[in-house]
């Protein structure tokens, strides 16, 4: 990045601001990173990083400001869109010219993330408890499956969208917006939707992808994937049997765990995951 890449500098900090604001509500991602402790403090100068230099960050879309270095600006935008796609905000510290594990200068990176989102596939009895579930923990939801007839928004009036389609199809027009945050979970027991619904996925570079149904359904659904030209590998990313190993037995006691299973995968924690067990699951 170049400082003529900038499309606007401190002298503008209400141009920033507008913009920050316009993502935030426009539920766009979005970064502010601002020096917040560095050189003198006053007035920014062109030549060198100060107290109260910003810079907005939007991705695949020109920075606005300047934190006072074209090779700062650059790494702390590099590393504003890592904080974005993990959903995170903080404190970094750099040299003057954007040196690693330096001092001079503590920079507080604000992210403003997109919803995670969780895309279930099978509109089914333990959809409307995994749905309402997810929105609790604020993810925008989308129930799809393709038999419309049960695909409604009167049955799933928490989901944010209700999709009647295959999931291979759902999965080519939105499988590029998915990242780390969000999660895909099929709970259809049919191999005819399962298994484009994990093929779908698996390209994808959506955090979490896991599938509902007992350790022989998960045996059959698992030579179904190899005859489809799933590797081992891609197999280890499919949490199956869905959910962790609390014991659950209603839609609701099962919703969440599968939520406590997506928040453990976030947070690398370790827990007794259905997928790891022996024996009957319920």
């Amino acid at each position: 990045m170049s400082p003529e890449s900038n499309t606007g500098s401190n002298k503008d900090g209400a141009g920033i601001y507008e913009a920050f604001r316009d993502a935030i509500r426009a539920e766009e991602p979005v970064a502010l990173a601002t020096i917040i402790d560095g050189p003198d403090a006053g007035a920014v100068s062109d030549v060198r990083p100060q107290a109260g230099a910003k810079l907005l960050v939007l991705p695949d879309q020109p920075t606005l400001g300047t934190l006072g270095d074209p090779d700062l600006d650059r790494v702390v935008e590099r590393d504003a869109l890592g904080m974005l796609d993990a959903g995170i905000s903080e404190v970094r510290h750099y040299g003057q010219h954007g040196e690693a594990r330096q001092m001079d200068l503590s920079v507080f990176v604000e992210c403003h993330a997109r919803r995670p989102h969780m895309v279930i596939f099978g509109a089914v009895d333990f959809t409307r408890a995994l749905a309402s579930q997810a929105k609790l923990l604020g993810y925008r939801v989308t129930v799809c499956d393709a038999r419309e007839v049960f695909a409604t928004k009167r049955r799933f009036p928490m989901a944010d969208e209700v999709v009647v389609d295959w999931p291979n199809r759902l999965l080519d027009r939105i499988g590029d917006e998915l990242g780390p945050r969000d999660a895909v979970c099929v709970l259809t027991h049919d191999h005819k939707f399962d298994v484009p619904a994990i093929v779908g996925a698996l390209p994808t570079r959506v955090g979490y992808l896991g599938a509902m149904g007992s350790r022989t359904t998960h045996e059959k659904r698992t030579e179904r994937l190899r005859e489809a030209g799933v590797t081992d590998s891609d197999l280890e990313r499919v949490m199956a049997p869905i959910g962790l190993d609390i014991g659950g037995r209603t839609p609701e006691e099962t919703a969440v765990s599968i939520v406590a299973e997506i928040i453990a995968s976030h947070t690398g924690r370790q827990a007794p995951r259905l997928k790891d067990g022996e024996g009957r699951i319920h």
